[in-house]
């Protein structure tokens, strides 16, 4: 009996150890030096990492919205670990504070963009078995963070090859007074042409057809689902190739649980061409 209950004991330990290391999350702080400041992220290694036999992984990059933190993703989706695992690539939680992720002319202890754009990315690529192409790297995000990950993809588009926004506030000159993105950008009544310059929609044209995957999808509940459509048919003024989805829905953390289903396999095939 007692060699029995050792045996049975082993055996759970070890399918403990087995699932934690199929569910591994990790929190790493990585040095800004544009911002002189540590950022924690969260780094989730899908189930294998470096015992599979492939070489690389491509990456995910998930940006959390306004108020949100390295960990809200987690929060969104607890099954982000296990979706990782099941699609074999690395998912990265970056803490973009309230920033839109954008280097802020205003305010130079926000560099976001250079933080999430070339910082980060050169991180992940010196510690970890990534794919260090465009071809293996893709950024999403919900709320701000969809704004941050098209807005990122479109400014270094050698660095990621697809993007995905969820409810995201892909035109911010409807909302002036929102979210402290004047602290970014100074008040919009005094700088107009610097919010134009700041907000997605209009950085469209400077997408060449074809050069970027691109899925975005909105509920038609959303503060942000006007803007969705427009930006939709912005894009398809310049006939340039996008997925986009709009379904009933609201600004809500079930909204973009359910959306992020449908953009991991968009990122999954893209990674696989």
């Amino acid at each position: 009996m007692k060699t029995f209950r050792s045996l049975l004991i082993t055996c759970v330990l070890s399918w403990l150890c087995l699932s934690v290391y199929a569910q591994r999350v990790d929190t790493v702080l990585v040095h800004s030096a544009a911002m002189n400041k540590d950022i924690p992220n969260l780094v989730i290694l899908p189930d294998g990492y470096g015992e599979d036999g492939a070489d690389t992984y491509p990456v995910l990059y998930l940006l959390h919205g306004y108020g949100g933190n390295f960990k809200s993703w987690l929060q969104v989706q607890p099954e982000l670990p296990r979706l990782a695992s099941e699609k074999g690539m690395i998912v990265v939680c970056p803490d973009g504070k309230n920033s839109w992720y954008w280097d802020s002319p205003v305010n130079p202890a926000l560099r976001y963009e250079t933080y999430v754009g070339s910082e980060l990315v050169a991180y992940m690529d010196a510690n970890y078995s990534t794919r260090k192409s465009s071809g293996g790297r893709a950024i999403a995000g919900f709320s701000m963070g969809g704004h941050g990950a098209l807005w990122l993809a479109i400014r270094h588009p050698g660095v990621f090859g697809a993007c995905g926004a969820m409810s995201g506030g892909v035109d911010i000159r409807p909302f002036p007074a929102n979210w402290e993105m004047s602290k970014s950008l100074g008040a919009y009544k005094d700088y107009p042409e610097r919010w134009n310059r700041h907000t997605v929609i209009d950085q469209v044209s400077q997408i060449k057809p074809g050069s970027l995957a691109i899925i975005f999808d909105c509920g038609t509940e959303d503060f942000f689902y006007k803007v969705n459509e427009e930006l939709h048919r912005k894009l398809l003024y310049y006939n340039i190739p996008h997925d986009y989805i709009s379904r009933p829905g609201a600004h809500t953390s079930a909204y973009w649980k359910n959306a992020l289903l449908y953009q991991l396999v968009f990122f999954d095939s893209f990674f696989r061409k």
